[in-house]
């Protein structure tokens, strides 16, 4: 697949790049643009080398907030589905967000999913 510009060929990893600056947004011309809005070059940065959120940090924490005491030993439906280990989690994928409604603990459950 190919983005064409006029006089510029860029492959998809370049499309890519461009929608994660935004350029569609900062630069569409009934817009406001500012430079507070376009992302640093340490943003880009990070963003290339982030990795898998870690399970027991960051997502296993998450679950306890929202699912205890019913995924998590000693709860009733612990035998059958447990929150506290990280297979349980990617076998139901995105079916967590009947109770996880957060954004923020939705994308780094994404996160955590989409990476091997």
């Amino acid at each position: 697949m190919w983005f064409k510009m006029p006089g510029m060929r860029a492959s998809t990893p370049m499309l890519a790049l461009l929608l994660t600056l935004g350029f569609a947004a900062c630069h569409h011309p009934r817009r406001a643009t500012s430079s507070a809005a376009a992302p640093s070059f340490t943003t880009l940065s990070f963003a290339a080398t982030a990795k898998k959120p870690d399970f027991e940090t960051e997502i296993k924490p998450i679950l306890q907030v929202r699912c205890q005491p019913c995924h998590f030993p000693g709860g009733k439906v612990y035998d059958h589905l447990p929150f506290d280990k990280p297979e349980t989690i990617t076998k139901l994928g995105e079916k967590l967000f009947t109770r996880i409604k957060d954004k923020e603990e939705q994308r780094l459950i994404r996160e955590f999913l989409s990476q091997p």
